[in-house]
């Protein structure tokens, strides 16, 4: 039976990390040889694991469904994906992958992007036969992102004038760009010409590049082309607009309650967003639903056997009755197993195993926990991390200049008074501090909730001023009155006053306010603010210290929750704030006088303090672009620091702050559009984020380690190196040079040397026949160091080729092999076996 079938290849199937992916092939999964991951044909469906590498090994199974394969197939994969689920124990998270709408993270598996074949695996099923050459076929190529190659008619009425097409001959690839595509998508098609070419072809084929505006340029590729499409006779179609990147952030969310008690399928509304974690019980099945775009099945611990199996089946069925498309996306997810997309609908999130009250537990692996503990800045670098999730680039011991707008312009704030911002003004605060030797700059701009709205715009105006004054180098963060970031505290050492109005200006007299109330919360220097709460007895809170000031008195009042370095840090900074005695004044043993100052005594916050569980959301990047030529948010998932594309704005969320990074290239219209969006992602986030969310504007090149910190193994030197190259030239959309990390150098020296050899390779002569005195072939090169020639030096292997061979075995000329980063060339030479 086919259940024993399944039994006996999930029985084979391991959990090691990595991807593995099988066809569904005669009702049977067959696993497809690595050498043809990311090749998929549009008459099957394909089950793919992927087990993550991170200690957690968190698992996903996505089922891909090709655009014509059979019911019947489908069901077959659905059936495996349910068993090879319960074979790994239920925890992996299950994605329906549709060809064509594919799911960021399924995207994230294929670097070099996903091939559609034409046809299915049908009888004489073989899927990529490695070195075979007898080939021919077009690849209409879209995605700057995320690649996607779909086989098509070979003949031009195939082509248009916006993508970019591959003509794939088994012995060479040429690569046509047409005269609208971008410097990102030819570079993208580049990267997939040369992974087909490595991992189809052995390393044995030839790559062309024909620039569609300036074809006379390229005569022989063209002759190649015209043999095999024969003349092109009238116009080229006009160029097909990029799908729409589904904005996933639909702020309409719905969470439905899914039984069968009855014997049929029953589906109730529970809520719509912002949704809560408790309206979720263990012994249920749910679906969410946001707005159509995709459907998330979650499986509670205790449902029933027959409810769990089927989530996959009813969510295909839910989709069907509410008329969705039939290539909306799935998720189906156990409890404790959720995704971290899951996670983000929800306005808070608590793991199991954290505890309530102070701080956070951790379980390693999860969030290292930060107790009230001193800062050891060693540690942040030790684990980046740490830095990124308490956000401390050092340990505030740096260099800080203030100054305040003052008509519009910037006045130098005398340093007795550093730490004390007045809510009727502006600040820009620079904070100085070195770094591997070199300087480092924060910029933070505080803006005070009764500024006017020219001194905001002037505040603004002021740090782009100082920004240009440093090149660029700062990060910028602004800062909300009142949710100062942790750093920003840790600078002002225990100083920090925050005055709800008024201002600081010398020489103005600020209105007489009376009795002031300040809510001091810290347990050390580097943790402490006082804030300037409404002076009223309901201000106050059981778990803090607070100091009431009068023209007569001064009282310290201690809550019955705060401890003793709570009481010291109080104290710290009542003497700031008054030379006077202070009155201490216990909970529960108020004077009269303290009560009347307040205008009576009312009900106030006496719950012990349960500190608030920040929840470990991931973080999620996005890609913001407008060279599609409307302006666009995509998500990046999975993502690494070569994700960070210099021609664009990128947006990372980490739940607890937002940073915009500006790429090198970005334009002025990505800049300030991102911004914007920012602010309105906030504003619509499903989960109901709170708006003052910090916002913090990085330059490439300048990443704080708050930044980087969430990035796996970021390279400081990544893009220094790669500044001595010709990379950064922005090319507009026709021809012009550029040269791929890797890839061709100059492309038009490229493509002359290639058309000659092209059509020689064609017929499969030795591309080399002539060698000059002391040059060797490259097999002759491609040996351990003890085997060359004697009087070889094994570095520099590469200078004995020539240039032919050179420029076959790398891609490029000698002198674009030259410009590129030491790093890149000695990855070239181990990919060519001559390191």
């Amino acid at each position: 039976s086919r259940m024993t079938e399944a039994q006996d290849v999930l029985k084979n199937i391991q959990r090691k990390p990595g991807l593995q992916i099988w066809t569904i092939s005669k009702m049977k999964m067959v696993p497809v040889p690595e050498q043809a991951h990311g090749n998929f044909f549009e008459g099957d469906c394909y089950i793919i694991l992927n087990v993550s590498n991170s200690t957690s090994q968190s698992t996903d199974i996505h089922y891909w469904i090709g655009n014509t394969s059979s019911q019947d197939e489908q069901g077959a994969a659905a059936i495996y994906v349910t068993q090879l689920d319960k074979y790994l124990g239920g925890s992996p998270v299950q994605y329906r992958e549709v060809q064509g709408c594919e799911s960021a993270k399924f995207k994230s598996y294929f670097k070099n992007g996903l091939i559609y074949k034409k046809g299915g695996a049908g009888s004489g099923f073989t899927h990529v036969e490695t070195n075979t050459f007898n080939i021919q076929r077009l690849l209409h190529v879209k995605g700057t992102k995320h690649v996607t190659a779909r086989e098509v008619e070979v003949s031009w009425s195939s082509f248009n004038l916006g993508d970019i097409f591959l003509l794939d001959l088994g012995k060479a690839v040429i690569q046509w760009n047409g005269p609208q595509s971008n410097r990102q998508e030819k570079l993208k098609a580049v990267l997939l010409a040369q992974d087909i070419r490595d991992r189809e072809r052995g390393g044995r084929a030839q790559i062309g590049v024909i620039e569609g505006g300036q074809e006379e340029a390229s005569p022989e590729l063209m002759k190649l082309m015209i043999s095999v499409l024969g003349q092109r006779t009238g116009h080229l179609k006009e160029s097909i607009p990029d799908d729409k990147p589904d904005q996933n952030q639909t702020s309409i969310i719905k969470l439905y309650h899914v039984s069968d008690a009855s014997g049929q399928l029953l589906v109730q509304e529970v809520a719509t967003s912002p949704l809560t974690q408790d309206l979720l019980s263990s012994s249920d099945c749910y679906i969410l639903d946001q707005g159509g775009s995709s459907v998330m099945v979650w499986k509670g611990k205790a449902a029933s056997d027959e409810e769990r199996s089927s989530a996959l089946s009813r969510a295909v069925g839910f989709i069907k009755a509410k008329n969705y498309p039939s290539n909306t996306k799935v998720e189906v997810m156990s409890e404790g197993g959720e995704s971290a997309m899951f996670k983000h609908l929800f306005k808070s999130w608590k793991e199991k195993g954290q505890t309530q009250g102070l701080g956070r537990t951790h379980s390693v692996g999860k969030i290292a926990k930060v107790d009230q503990v001193k800062f050891d800045v060693m540690e942040l670098h030790a684990q980046p991390k740490l830095a990124a999730q308490e956000r401390m680039v050092d340990d505030a011991s740096g260099h800080i200049q203030v100054w305040r707008i003052e008509n519009l312009e910037l006045k130098e704030v005398n340093p007795s008074t550093f730490g004390q911002f007045y809510g009727g003004d502006c600040y820009l605060v620079l904070y100085t501090y070195n770094r591997a030797n070199k300087q480092q700059y924060i910029l933070y701009m505080w803006q005070g909730r009764h500024a006017t709205q020219d001194e905001v715009t002037a505040c603004a105006y002021q740090a782009v001023n100082l920004d240009n004054k440093y090149n660029g180098a700062p990060t910028q963060v602004r800062v909300v009155m009142g949710k100062e970031p942790r750093h920003f505290l840790a600078i002002f050492k225990g100083r920090l006053i925050i005055f709800e109005g008024g201002t600081g200006r010398p020489g103005v007299v600020n209105p007489d306010p009376g009795a002031r109330l300040f809510q001091v919360r810290g347990t050390h220097e580097m943790n402490t603010k006082a804030t300037e709460v409404p002076g009223r007895a309901s201000s106050l809170n059981t778990n803090d210290v607070f100091l009431l000031k009068t023209h007569q008195n001064v009282f310290l009042w201690y809550g019955k929750g705060c401890s003793g370095d709570e009481r010291e840090m109080g104290k710290a900074v009542a003497d700031l704030l008054s030379e006077q005695d202070k009155q201490i004044v216990m909970e529960g043993q108020e004077p009269a006088a303290f009560w009347v100052a307040l205008g009576g005594k009312a009900p106030y916050a006496t719950d012990k303090r349960l500190e608030k569980e920040v929840a470990p959301h991931e973080p999620r990047l996005f890609e913001c672009s407008n060279q599609t030529g409307r302006f666009l948010m995509t998500e990046v998932a999975d993502f690494t620091q070569d994700d960070l594309d210099e021609d664009d704005v990128m947006l990372l969320d980490t739940w607890e702050e937002i940073f915009l990074w500006i790429g090198n290239s970005a334009n002025q219209y990505e800049t300030q559009e991102s911004y914007n969006s920012a602010v309105e992602y906030l504003k619509t986030h499903p989960a109901g984020r709170d708006p003052g969310t910090p916002i913090t504007t990085v330059k490439q090149g300048h990443e704080p380690p708050t930044f980087t910190g969430w990035f796996n193994a970021w390279d400081a030197h990544k893009w220094s190196n790669l500044n001595n190259t010709s990379l950064n030239k922005k090319t507009g959309g026709g021809g012009g040079s550029y040269s791929a990390p890797g890839g061709p150098g100059n492309i038009k020296s490229h493509n002359q040397r290639m058309s000659s050899s092209i059509s020689n390779a064609y017929v499969d002569q030795s591309l080399s026949r002539a060698k000059p005195s002391g040059m060797l072939h490259s097999e002759q090169l491609v040996k351990t160091p003890n085997q060359l020639p004697q009087g070889l030096d094994p570095e520099k292997r590469e200078e004995y080729l020539t240039d032919a061979e050179f420029e076959n075995l790398f891609g490029c000329t000698r002198n674009n092999f030259q410009r590129l980063p030491k790093w890149r060339q000695n990855d070239l030479k181990k990919k060519a076996g001559l390191f």
